[in-house]
């Protein structure tokens, strides 16, 4: 059973929209400069990009966090510790100018995937996790790329 929930994959791909407009606003003036005029500096290019991706490591850590519940033991000890370390990456490296940032949110992320398959080998997390979990990722590091190069 490694079909993704439909109500899981829809939402897992909207929450791709920011990434996405993101990377869109810093590939193409014209609209970048229709989200400078209409919308708020702070919802365009590299702003909602990083901070977005800031927060979504930090619920991802949340994520984590559930799936650890579900140990026992030492295996719940460092399920909680290896939990909060997407949050805690996305607290201290993502300062310093946004290639930094964005470069720092891409090993965060990939990073975060291996936390993933870890919590799914230990089946922890549902059979389908990674299907979601490899998609998502992929996406949201391609989205983040025209920040670095």
């Amino acid at each position: 059973m490694n079909a993704i929930p439909k109500s899981a994959l829809l939402l897992g791909l909207a929450g791709l929209l920011p990434f996405l407009w993101g990377a869109l606003t810093v590939t193409n003036g014209r609209v970048a400069l229709w989200g400078l005029e209409n919308l708020n500096p702070r919802f365009i290019g590299p702003h909602v990009q990083l901070f977005y991706g800031a927060v979504i490591l930090s619920f991802m850590s949340g994520v984590l966090w559930g799936f650890a519940t579900k140990a026992t033991g030492r295996a719940a000890t460092a399920g909680y510790i290896l939990s909060v370390i997407p949050a805690l990456w996305a607290f201290f490296m993502t300062g310093g100018g946004p290639t930094t940032a964005a470069v720092n949110l891409i090993v965060g992320f990939l990073a975060l995937l291996m936390l993933d398959w870890h919590f799914w080998r230990l089946e922890l997390a549902p059979p389908w996790w990674m299907h979601l979990r490899i998609l998502l990722t992929a996406i949201v590091v391609l989205s983040l790329l025209p920040l670095v190069i």
